[in-house]
């Protein structure tokens, strides 16, 4: 039963900035670091070519001297207060997305970068699928561990790993820890996803977040359950399996994760919200679509795991004056795109995994690469200079016999809609095809709702409504 609507404070604005200026300063110490050492400008083009990603979107942060405090500042660069190493000063823009900057006595020469050091999912992967003996620094379950990949002309180019770590210190690990590591990703690999009651489902992953959270600390368990449901969403997803194979072939990973979009229903989307709160993201954006569009997210961010959210759920007018993350809704007498999703094929918290990961690419360059491969991508619903986005073609999953008669009991589907859902399935899952520029952080509100409406499961069940 639904819970009465309390009206709530409005949410934040976050109008995020344009950061060109401090974008173009950070390009400039990569492209100095590139002109100077010949593995990483090699592997540049070879992430360009063979994976249609960036280079700069790889950097974990880059080291220089003290004396590019000023110019770090003019742009809007500022201090941040996390461990590190004595005599480093860490810079971060603190309202954009982009490499992290370190000042040490003695680093940088010519006024470039003395070190660049890049962050693959997974060090070992990298070190490997590039033939390196590299030492790796850190055992495994460690915090942080890195690794020197090249150095040549004063220039070092590193690797790191993090596991919910945004420091640069880096600590022995306990071999019990590591083992502490190892089972939790084991927990949140073999949850159960599928009751007769979805309730059970969910008190279930409660469960099996509190044994995980016994075993090591938040921001780890928050790095291991996202790791997770990208694999479970992979597996489900043809586009994601290819561009997953490319990028594995550099040995990278999926550290160029962007966001992590759920699709929720009304009566489950407060448990959802709880999970991830208790999993260390905090609540960013609110978003209403208004009344014609029918959907709301909630926008959620862990910093330190470097993982954000975008919850969506069926919304409706008025809900946005309370805080629907957080309050119970009751059911609709009709099921917008997100509620007729989650019915088909359950709520991305359970059965259905992700919708869609949305990670950042050069974006012309992956949606012609991938065009060669056979996935097709669907038309751009976001095109500016600083934010372009695109799913490509959805991938059709069977619907099970049952749900499709309970919504044709509900009324909530014809019956010529749900001879097509039964005969062909439905839209399940896509991978999405962003670039962003000038840092820019947040989404477009008016262009998301024109993608949610374009993959309405009744659109291309053979019978529209």
């Amino acid at each position: 039963m639904a819970s009465p609507l309390v009206p709530v404070s409005p949410a934040p604005e976050f109008d995020w900035p344009l950061a060109y200026e401090a974008e173009q300063l950070l390009r400039r110490y990569v492209e100095a670091f590139l002109s100077r050492n010949a593995f990483a400008r090699g592997l540049a083009e070879r992430m360009r070519d063979e994976t249609g990603t960036d280079f700069y979107e790889w950097v974990d942060h880059v080291v220089l001297a003290p004396e590019h405090a000023a110019e770090l500042r003019a742009v809007g660069l500022v201090e941040e207060n996390v461990p590190a190493t004595s005599g480093t000063v860490v810079w971060h823009h603190p309202r954009a997305m982009m490499p992290r900057v370190l000042l040490r006595a003695g680093a940088g020469r010519e006024g470039g970068p003395s070190v660049l050091v890049l962050r693959p999912e997974s060090l070992v992967d990298f070190l490997a699928r590039h033939d390196l003996t590299a030492h790796v620094q850190g055992d495994f379950g460690s915090r942080l561990r890195r690794a020197l990949v090249a150095e040549e002309n004063g220039t070092r180019l590193e690797a790191v790993e993090r596991l919910g770590w945004r420091g640069f210190t880096m600590e022995p690990v306990a071999p019990e820890f590591a083992a502490a590591v190892v089972k939790a990703r084991e927990q949140f690999r073999a949850r159960r996803r599928h009751f007769a009651d979805d309730a059970d489902g969910v008190k279930h992953a409660f469960a099996v977040l509190d044994a995980v959270l016994a075993l090591v600390p938040r921001d780890v368990a928050c790095e291991s359950f996202f790791a997770e449901e990208r694999a479970f969403w992979e597996f489900r997803n043809r586009a994601a399996r290819v561009q997953r194979r490319r990028q594995d072939a550099l040995g990278l990973g999926w550290g160029n994760h962007d966001h992590h979009t759920f699709r929720c229903s009304r009566a489950r989307f407060p448990d959802l919200i709880e999970f991830l709160t208790r999993l260390g993201l905090g609540k960013r954006e609110r978003y209403y679509a208004g009344a014609e569009a029918g959907w709301g997210a909630q926008i959620m961010e862990s910093a330190a795991a470097g993982i954000v959210v975008f919850a969506d759920v069926d919304l409706q007018p008025g809900e946005i004056d309370i805080d629907f993350a957080k309050q119970r809704l009751g059911e609709l007498p009709t099921l917008g795109t997100v509620g007729l999703w989650c019915a088909l094929h359950g709520d991305s918290f359970l059965q259905a995994g992700m919708h869609h990961l949305e990670a950042r690419f050069d974006f012309v360059r992956l949606r012609d690469q991938l065009g060669m491969q056979g996935v097709a991508t669907m038309k751009p619903f976001s095109d500016f200079a600083f934010l372009k986005q695109a799913f490509t073609e959805g991938e059709r999953w069977p619907v099970r016999p049952e749900r499709v008669a309970e919504l044709l009991l509900r009324g909530m589907v014809t019956p010529e809609q749900a001879d097509g859902f039964l005969k062909h399935g439905a839209l399940g899952s896509h991978l999405e095809n962003l670039q962003r520029k000038g840092g820019f952080k947040g989404f477009n509100q008016k262009a998301v709702s024109a993608i949610i409406a374009a993959t309405d499961p009744r659109l291309a069940s053979g019978h529209p409504a």
